[in-house]
């Protein structure tokens, strides 16, 4: 891969590993709900304007923006509101690594290598360290509503799967209508309209470029530039470089949050990520045995 192809991809991860603090500036003042449902707003307008909707069923956009917008963002954004620190968010949520394996294992046949298993595992008794230590920063429901976003991400990852090779900016915007209002209808509810509007008063330049930010830098750059890189790379040679995430995570919850980096914070990065970088290799291992 070039090198200005691995910078992009680096680029991308710094963008969605830091994304997690930008979260925490935008909760100061917005419900989490309202904050997804302005985030995926401006996700579609004024997009699509100028991008036909692909050429996908309804049905598939439905899916996966509810999966993504509704499910992913709305768990994270409701769990980053005081229940898990974006440290750990940022590494918990990388868990859609299995999720997608195991759904692609019941739904599409697909087979697991024994070495996968162990991988899976490994990162789990990394799990197990972070609920061992939950405390008032980092709870066990926010690591469960982190862990049901991550299903959400790989739920949204077999849809996307499924839609094919498609323009994955006007696909991410159109799959939006389906995640905007039912956020916006879900705020209004469990919020309410009153939440709603002093968010609204009390936001300020930092919370709206969150918001901006949200849309522009983490959904509509992050997602376009990962599409582009995916066709025209092996997925092999492109997808480890999401192993970064939460090493830029936790390097900026630590620089803008202040957030401490105790042993037992580190040892479960360490047991999640050897999890996650052992389920990449797992398939290299393979061919080597047989070759030998």
């Amino acid at each position: 891969m070039p090198l200005s192809h691995t910078l992009l991809a680096v680029a991308v991860m710094a963008v969605w590993g830091s994304n997690f603090v930008v979260m925490k500036e935008g909760l100061a003042h917005l419900p989490p709900l309202f904050f997804a449902a302005l985030r995926f707003t401006l996700v579609i307008f004024p997009v699509v304007f100028f991008l036909p909707r692909p050429q996908v069923p309804w049905r598939n956009l439905a899916t996966y923006g509810l999966f993504i917008g509704l499910g992913q963002f709305g768990l994270i954004f409701t769990a980053l509101n005081g229940h898990i620190s974006p440290a750990l968010a940022s590494l918990v949520a990388q868990t859609q690594v299995f999720f997608t394996i195991t759904l692609a294992l019941v739904l599409d046949g697909e087979k697991v290598k024994p070495l996968q298993w162990g991988a899976l595992l490994l990162a789990a008794s990394g799990l197990v360290v972070i609920a061992l230590h939950t405390d008032a920063q980092t709870t066990l429901g926010g690591l469960l509503l982190v862990l049901g976003a991550a299903l959400c991400w790989a739920l949204g990852n077999m849809a996307s799967r499924k839609a094919g090779r498609v323009n994955m900016l006007a696909y991410v915007a159109w799959s939006s209508f389906f995640a905007a209002p039912p956020l916006f209808a879900l705020s209004w509810l469990v919020e309410g309209p009153q939440a709603m509007l002093h968010g609204v008063e009390d936001a300020t330049i930092g919370t709206w470029g969150a918001v901006i930010w949200q849309a522009l830098g983490n959904s509509l750059f992050g997602y376009v530039a990962w599409g582009w890189l995916l066709a025209r790379h092996p997925a092999a040679l492109v997808t480890p470089m999401a192993l970064l995430v939460p090493i830029f995570g936790f390097a900026a919850s630590s620089f803008w949050l202040g957030e401490s980096l105790p042993i037992w914070k580190l040892a479960a990065a360490g047991l999640v990520m050897a999890g996650l970088s052992l389920n990449l290799l797992a398939p290299r291992f393979q061919r080597a045995a047989e070759e030998n």
